[in-house]
């Protein structure tokens, strides 16, 4: 009774010290303000929700099919379904964790249920996914846009214009550095509109060419599961992973409440399942066990529709890109600006610019996705959706840890920390390879649209053997064996 009475009393503490104003720190709402004498623009139910779908589907729709390469293809769909039931479960416990304690951003729930060390790790992890997610979204631009204005050029590797740096600058000073600039989320509802139907195009293009490039499968492309199932679930999470987002949105939202919040969840997940299976499946379906960490990587550059594909995927990773840099900026004005008046204009954009350009420089360092997906799902993403979400609402609702209402969010927080344990180990001692820039045998037939490529690539048996030969060796990566295929 006593360890009851103290549990309460802790509650209630916490609760009064939220409302009277002593765990409050810059809210996203107030972190969203223009102009204090002026109504913060809002979003309806459909405006939020494509905000929602939009911060879902980010890069991490492009490493679905690699997903599926390392889970096995039917494990796979199966790993995808879990993660999008368990992203919209914990999407909503966020909700009513921030309700029970009286909290209105992410940080300050952590703080309400596990004290100043919980924040220092939440705002850690919060920083570090989306921080990691720029950096990926700077590396997809890169890929796509320079093939693309290759082939509408017909410039060569060597000119300006098929450089992936001077790429990726240009398209951050021009595009994301200024929409990054907003302070308010609701006003990038109408682009993230765009990009929805952008992701659409994206996929029809992949489904179509899952049905007229016949590439032979790999001996083991239909293996109902494989050894890199965590590492699978890793990038499923990255995919799905929203909830740095989520009090942002749910502060746009008129009238939020837990019911009308809960629409817009349902909404988004059900369409980001969707638009996310459909993609794995097609994507994973033409390439098998030769799907790469970014699988636009694994289209011909002349394919024109895929070229149209990667122009509107670029054009989508730049529109959701300022998305991520405001939870960044949020993070920074929760964690180091606690007691300070509203963000001045001056610090606003010094944040944005350093934040910004600090993902500008690292991008500029890399070019292998499937690494950067697999790394930032294991140690970013998982704890964000499997773990804290469900270990706050176990910490401030009422109950024991083993009652009915809180076994759902024990398991998920058991499932992820194993996620995340197993999937950061096979990350480091089996890391995947990647041929950026290269292109395929099978891109040297006279038509690349609809050919039926067995002709041009060795036997299913011969992929199979090189495949496991280029894994055996120390020094070659599992890559490789498309160099020994011929460029």
């Amino acid at each position: 009774m006593d360890s009851e009475a103290t549990e309460m009393e802790e509650k209630k503490y916490i609760i009064e010290k939220s409302q009277s104003g002593e765990f409050t720190v810059p809210s996203d709402m107030g972190q969203l303000i223009e102009d204090e004498d002026q109504k913060r623009e809002q979003s309806n139910i459909p405006q939020a929700s494509f905000n929602f779908i939009n911060s879902i589907i980010g890069s991490g729709i492009i490493g679905m099919p690699y997903a599926l390469k390392q889970a096995g293809f039917p494990m796979g769909v199966l790993l995808i379904l879990i993660v999008a039931l368990i992203t919209d479960y914990s999407v909503i416990l966020l909700i009513r964790g921030g309700n029970l304690s009286g909290t209105k951003n992410y940080q300050d729930l952590v703080r309400a249920a596990f004290g100043f060390p919980g924040f220092v790790f939440l705002s850690i992890v919060q920083f570090v996914y989306p921080f990691i997610a720029m950096i990926s979204y700077n590396i997809i631009t890169g890929d796509t846009i320079t093939k693309v204005m290759m082939r509408i050029s017909g410039v060569t590797e060597t000119n300006i214009l098929a450089n992936r740096y001077f790429i990726i600058c240009l398209c951050t000073l021009l595009v994301t550095l200024p929409l990054s600039l907003y302070r308010n989320v609701a006003k990038l509802a109408k682009a993230s509109l765009f990009a929805c139907l952008l992701v659409v195009f994206i996929i029809i293009a992949v489904i179509i060419r899952s049905t007229d490039m016949h590439i032979p499968p790999t001996e083991d492309a239909y293996t109902f599961a494989k050894p890199g199932f965590a590492q699978a679930v890793g990038i499923m999470a990255f995919a799905f992973v929203c909830h740095h987002n989520t009090f942002l949105i749910y502060g746009s939202l008129e009238e939020p409440t837990v019911h009308r919040w809960s629409i817009v969840t349902h909404i988004s997940v059900v369409v980001s399942f969707i638009a996310t299976v459909v993609f794995a499946a097609c994507g994973y379906a033409t390439f098998t066990g030769f799907t790469q960490g970014d699988v636009l990587e694994n289209y011909c550059h002349e394919d024109d529709l895929i070229n149209a594909a990667r122009f509107c995927y670029g054009v989508c990773i730049m529109l959701t890109f300022p998305v991520e840099c405001f939870v960044c900026r949020e993070v920074i004005e929760n964690f180091f600006f606690q007691t300070a008046q509203p963000t001045t204009t001056l610090r606003h954009v010094i944040e944005t610019v350093i934040i910004v350009g600090a993902t500008l420089g690292i991008s500029l360092a890399t070019d292998c996705l499937g690494i950067v997906l697999e790394l930032n799902g294991t140690l970013g993403a998982t704890p964000l959706v499997f773990i804290l979400p469900a270990a706050c609402y176990m910490k401030l609702e009422e109950g024991k840890v083993y009652s009915a209402k809180k076994l759902p969010s024990l398991l998920i927080v058991i499932t992820g920390a194993i996620v995340m344990v197993i999937g950061f180990i096979m990350a480091v001692l089996s890391p995947q390879g990647c041929s950026h820039g290269k292109e395929m045998s099978y891109c040297h037939a006279n038509d690349v649209n609809a050919t039926d490529f067995s002709t041009f690539i060795p036997s299913t048996e011969m992929l199979a053997s090189s495949t496991v030969a280029s894994m055996v060796s120390s020094t070659t990566p599992p890559f490789s064996n498309f160099s020994s295929l011929g460029p």
